[in-house]
């Protein structure tokens, strides 16, 4: 019988901050582990693709909140970096209609002055 997958050791070398941010990272870890196992029967993050964690970014993330999005994606960061992988993920945070909304009250200011 082979032992469980120990995320903390295989994190270590990279993990950096404070306790609560160390098991932060940790946590998320798991939770991405677990999704991706159950949905592509990969155990470990030696056996992960690229096209596995950009399939959490899109589908387990989607309806969580712009701040949640950001710390996964430092986490992801922290396993692509102890893979030694070149991978690079980026949230989209907001829609285009959602940026140029944003953008429209500073420029009637400006008009104004």
């Amino acid at each position: 019988m082979s032992k469980p997958f120990d995320m903390e050791l295989f994190l270590a070398g990279v993990l950096t901050g404070s306790h609560a941010t160390r098991q932060r990272h940790l946590r998320q870890a798991q939770t991405i582990q677990n999704k991706i196992a159950l949905r592509w029967q990969r155990a470990t993050p030696w056996a992960w693709q690229r096209k596995h964690l950009t399939w959490f970014i899109e589908h387990c993330l989607a309806s969580h909140d712009e701040t949640t999005r950001y710390y996964y994606l430092l986490t992801i960061r922290l396993l692509a970096q102890r893979l030694e992988t070149s991978w690079a993920f980026n949230l989209k945070l907001g829609c285009d209609s959602d940026s140029h909304d944003r953008q429209q009250p500073a420029q009637s200011r400006r008009q104004h002055e």
